[in-house]
């Protein structure tokens, strides 16, 4: 397909090409919005990008639009298809540009026009009777939208500002087949069952209240969850030779300047003043690592030292931004903090490789690298992020992976490698991250006795494996469509008696599966067995035993997978065996 780029040149691409596919779903945002027009004409024009599996479009309207509003805006659409209109771009001096917008009634185009440098050229695209302000890039007909969906109603603040008017933004997806249109509509309802928020109410794992916004509450069966993880983060963490340490919340200002983070994170802070001093609420474990490790000289004997915090931190994000356990404003940090010596920094870096790799094999979740590279807000100077980028880039190749670059997407203190998983759906999340520091250190003039007697500063390595508990947390349940595997399942085994009679056995067997450390529960209700199943399977629960006279009289179970239709019979004690061997290798 061809499409109209940038600078207005004409270039072959296909959809499997980033450029095509960007293009292609640029466009429909913009038919979208000519059906908009079409339709409802007194509505204003925000923006409308082309974004990762789709593209969505910002309005301005009276009264906003609704999920019932889709179907007719996508006739309208297909109308605009079919009508295989021309895009055609075209540039306007300054003047002229905002003229153009102020007579369309588009204010939104206006601000953004005025915002722009004084030299940039401004570019608009045209189709039919539709013209909006746009640098492209876009394919040269409507006709080659041939397969979209629109796919939800949401609110956005303009610009993504909280103190700007909510308008209301259309998201939707756009594909260059029907075939693969309908694939990824299969993939999108199955991920709405997966919803973590919607299988975090029904499974009792977490809830989110309107007085504790992007903070959430956990449950009983998601605490269990939640330590289950904990404890195989501890275990993972002693066995690759970390020392677990514990911070303070609440912190002073200065320490805060001095990390930098109070010039370069302030925003997303949360302060107070205590004794009248500036105290801020920490966003960060690392700088409460570095004081640690200030506390005692260190050799390079010592190094590296390894520093485990599951550190709870708190940031601010816009309450348009929350989103479940995947964007919060608490959450605990499952980080840590390596200090060594420059020469150490390859065989440190393989090292945590090695770590996330047994980590993420353990959960089914391959995952690709990202290195992301300096950004234009940063400290220190490029000589340094120089030999920290070449540093992770040597180590990450020594062990036979690829990566790809990320440009201007570091820390502001170092470059990063970024683990991104990929789930059985296919959606990639961004969790582990490896971040070189060369700033920090030296920024709190750490130092450590070097073997020729002389002091020396110490390289940081900032990291963290699930990337938060309660982001990884949330990735599992949608990863496992809520059918943990049986270490990680809150119910693990539930008895089901047939009659109250069998109430007596029922007990002992409950019993004897509890001491050996399973967590098992008995549903003694008076309804049928088949009920009691299905809502057992609906929980999600790994088995359950169904207990009846013959049970009963021979000293067995009735033993039904989740996922079964069928049972089978066997001694208690072989069904813990089983069960127990099944959690200890966490298969």
């Amino acid at each position: 397909m061809k499409v109209i780029m940038h600078d207005g040149s004409i270039n072959e691409y296909t959809f499997d090409d980033e450029i095509g596919r960007g293009a292609l779903r640029h466009t429909a945002s913009h038919i979208l919005a000519q059906a908009v027009k079409r339709l409802y004409p007194e509505t204003k024009l925000a923006i409308g990008p082309s974004i990762k599996d789709g593209f969505y479009y910002d309005f301005d309207r009276e009264t906003p639009f609704t999920d019932e509003d889709l179907a007719a805006l996508e006739a309208e659409m297909k109308k605009i298809v079919k009508e295989n209109l021309k895009l055609e771009r075209f540039t306007l001096p300054r003047a002229e540009a905002i003229a153009l917008m102020e007579k369309a009634g588009e204010p939104y185009k206006v601000e953004l026009i005025n915002d722009l440098p004084e030299d940039e050229e401004l570019s608009f695209f045209k189709q039919g009777d539709y013209v909006d302000l746009c640098a492209g890039p876009h394919v040269t007909y409507t006709s080659a939208v041939k397969a979209f969906k629109l796919t939800s109603v949401a609110g956005a603040y303009w610009r993504g500002n909280e103190n700007n008017k909510m308008l209301t933004r259309i998201y939707g997806t756009a594909f260059a087949s029907k075939a693969d249109l309908e694939e990824y509509l299969t993939r999108m309802e199955e991920a709405k069952k997966r919803d973590h928020r919607k299988l975090g109410k029904e499974l009792g794992l977490f809830a989110m209240r309107d007085e504790a916004p992007g903070m959430p509450f956990f449950l009983p069966n998601g605490m269990i969850l939640r330590n289950t993880l904990i404890n195989y983060w501890r275990e993972v963490h002693s066995k690759w030779d970390y020392l677990e340490i514990s911070t303070p919340q609440i912190m002073r200002r200065t320490l805060w300047e001095t990390s930098g983070h109070w010039d370069h994170y302030k925003e997303n802070m949360y302060t107070t003043v205590i004794d009248d001093e500036d105290f801020a609420i920490k966003p960060m474990n690392c700088p409460g690592s570095i004081l640690v490790y200030s506390l005692e000289p260190h050799s390079y004997k010592e190094l590296p030292l390894r520093y485990g915090e599951l550190g709870c931190v708190h940031r601010h994000e816009l309450s348009g931004a929350l989103h479940g356990l995947f964007r919060v404003r608490c959450f605990t940090q499952d980080d840590a903090h390596i200090l060594l010596a420059p020469d150490q920094i390859t065989d440190e870096v393989v090292r945590i490789a090695k770590l996330f790799d047994e980590v993420y094999s353990l959960f089914g979740l391959p995952y690709k690298i990202e290195l992301s590279t300096m950004p234009e807000d940063h400290i220190g100077s490029k000589e340094d992020w120089d030999i920290a980028t070449n540093a992770l880039a040597d180590a990450i190749h020594s062990i036979g992976k690829e990566f790809v670059i990320n440009e201007g997407d570091g820390a502001f203190y170092g470059p990063k490698l970024d683990f991104h998983i990929e789930d059985s759906l296919g959606r990639t999340w961004q969790c582990g991250t490896i971040q070189l520091d060369y700033q920090l250190p030296g920024r709190f003039d750490l130092e450590y006795t070097g073997s020729d007697g002389q002091k020396h500063c110490p390289v940081m390595i900032h990291r963290v494996v699930f990337g938060s508990i309660e982001r990884f947390i949330g990735v599992i349940i949608e990863h496992f469509g809520g059918k943990f595997p049986t270490w990680l399942a809150p119910v693990q085994v539930r008895l089901l008696p047939i009659t109250d009679r069998n109430n007596d056995y029922t007990d002992k067997v409950l019993e004897q599966i509890k001491a050996a450390g399973i967590r098992c529960e008995a549903d003694k209700r008076q309804e049928k067995t088949g009920y009691k199943v299905r809502e057992a399977q609906m929980q999600k629960i790994p088995y359950m035993l169904v207990i009846g006279d013959k049970e009963v009289e021979e000293g067995t179970v009735a033993v039904r997978r989740r996922d079964g239709n069928t049972t089978e019979t066997m001694p208690v004690a072989d069904f813990v065996a089983m069960v127990a061997k099944e959690i200890a290798d966490r298969a």
